[in-house]
């Protein structure tokens, strides 16, 4: 039998706005498990997630989720992609219920009721179904928008800074959720500037700056300081490869 397609290839990807190069021929694989993206503000960590999740298209490259081609097909991926970034995607003058039946009835899912009220429970949130999010603190929208990202339980997840915003107890919560999904078969990306998180949480890690990819390997063997010594020496290379201004 042939092996499994990998869960996330990119190839040569590259997003310009302009002249500016916000993704420049990244080429990465990602054959399951979690993996950290890591980087400085605006090194296109961002922008290489919302590549991946369809909602903004490459100027050039290829992008395959589980074999399928994302730029061919975008709508036959989105079905198996969660997505949690900085913006909740939350109605506000709707419930939290509401929020997640809309959501759920967008992704054609079945038996409601039941799902609503799982997802709530797994992220700290039962008993407040009917409350409107207009009254929820940021670490409650934030629960209630990882409810809204698994709710269909996708295949690849896709987190920009989710620990943004949560107190202890919510962190705790959404490492615990990231731990069970991985053996269930959801592929991570997470998108972090915490390295212990890297550590604690992902099989890989890949770095990114000034749009290019320029370190990655595995999490096994590696302590903090190995990981912040290879994060800095990837850093201070692609800076002294930029040619100075004349």
């Amino acid at each position: 039998m042939p092996s499994p397609a990998p869960a996330i290839v990119l190839e040569n990807v590259e997003k310009r706005y302009g002249r500016i190069a916000a993704l420049d021929g990244v080429d990465l694989i990602v054959p399951g498990g979690a993996i950290a993206l890591l980087g400085p503000n605006g090194a296109g960590k961002s922008t290489l997630l919302r590549v991946v999740a369809t909602l903004s298209k490459p100027t050039r490259g290829g992008i395959f989720i589980r074999g399928v081609d994302a730029r061919k097909e975008p709508e036959r991926v989105r079905a198996d992609i969660g997505l949690i970034s900085h913006q909740t995607h939350l109605y506000e003058d709707l419930t939290a219920g509401e929020n997640l039946r809309f959501y759920g009835r967008l992704y054609g899912l079945g038996d409601l009721k039941e799902r609503v009220l799982q997802a709530l429970a797994e992220v700290g949130l039962s008993g407040r179904e009917h409350d409107r999010v207009r009254g929820f603190s940021r670490g409650m929208k934030q629960r209630l928008a990882i409810a809204r990202a698994t709710l269909h339980q996708p295949t690849i997840l896709l987190l920009d800074e989710p620990f943004a915003g949560l107190d202890a107890a919510a962190r705790a919560m959404l490492s615990e959720r990231l731990r069970l999904l991985r053996p269930a078969g959801c592929t991570v990306i997470l998108v972090t500037h915490d390295l212990q998180r890297c550590l604690d949480l992902a099989e890989r890690f890949a770095i990114l700056n000034r749009g290019r990819l320029v370190a990655k390997g595995e999490t096994a063997g590696k302590s903090i300081e190995n990981l912040k010594r290879c994060y800095e020496n990837a850093i201070i290379q692609r800076l002294s490869a930029i040619p100075a201004p004349e």
